[in-house]
């Protein structure tokens, strides 16, 4: 009886409180939202976007324009043999001269205001009716015989113009044979050559002449010798060094 008692009384007793599953957590306070940083993402991938558009759309967009591969001169013009085409994005404010107006340029006989070195793209300021030559220099126009210019002149190039005669002697008013003082001397050494028909400038060249029509940019000085010279056909160009192509 004392065992049924006790078991009795046990069976009255509460439960024990549950214990919370181990697994469990506790709960967390919500993310804080920051829309002004979510906006700024989106724009930020929209000017991307943009950004990119405009360069695949400016690429998309090019013209050939003349590239000078050779020096020209104040007073030089530009050819084919010294110039080549270029593919360049379009740009409406920059007067680049397109190869398509390369033979427009030759036939309106524009001529480089100032000297224009290698490697440029060329605009249209770079040209004009008349050109403009420095300070204490001249141009002489020659036409020369083959013999009296060696091979492969071209446009940039620095020669020696040489005053040569035939003629051994003259006699004077004495009657005594001599020689010219000026004959067979040097008339400019330092002569740029600012114009000469290219290889591929057919157009340039006299049908039936055996000529060679070449412009020098010369001393003022040494101008008027030369020239005098030039109508006499007493004159032979030799390169020297300083020439464009070395």
């Amino acid at each position: 009886m004392k065992i049924q008692e006790r078991t009795g009384a046990g069976a009255g007793r509460p439960a024990a409180p549950a214990q919370p599953s181990v697994g469990d957590r506790l709960p967390t306070p919500p993310r804080e939202r920051k829309p002004a940083l979510a906006a700024l993402a989106v724009l930020l991938i929209l000017v991307g976007a943009l950004g990119a558009t405009m360069l695949v759309l400016q690429a998309g967009d090019r013209i050939e324009v003349v590239k000078v591969t050779e020096a020209i001169p104040a007073g030089g013009s530009v050819n084919k043999s010294n110039s080549t085409p270029v593919m360049v994005a379009k740009d409406d404010s920059i007067h680049y001269v397109e190869w398509t107006q390369l033979p427009e340029l030759q036939k309106q006989k524009l001529k480089a205001v100032n000297a224009i070195p290698a490697g440029v793209v060329a605009v249209g300021e770079m040209f004009g009716s008349e050109a403009g030559v420095a300070a204490g220099k001249a141009t002489v126009g020659l036409s020369l015989k083959a013999g009296q210019y060696p091979t492969g002149i071209k446009q940039g190039d620095t020669v020696a113009a040489y005053r040569v005669s035939s003629a051994s002697g003259s006699s004077n008013s004495n009657g005594n044979s001599s020689s010219s003082a000026s004959s067979n001397s040097v008339i400019a050494d330092n002569a740029r050559v600012s114009y000469v028909p290219g290889p591929k400038d057919s157009g340039d060249e006299i049908v039936g002449s055996t000529n060679l029509a070449v412009t020098l940019t010369v001393d003022s000085d040494k101008a008027a010798d030369l020239a005098q010279a030039a109508s006499n056909g007493e004159v032979a160009l030799v390169q020297v060094p300083g020439n464009s192509g070395n």
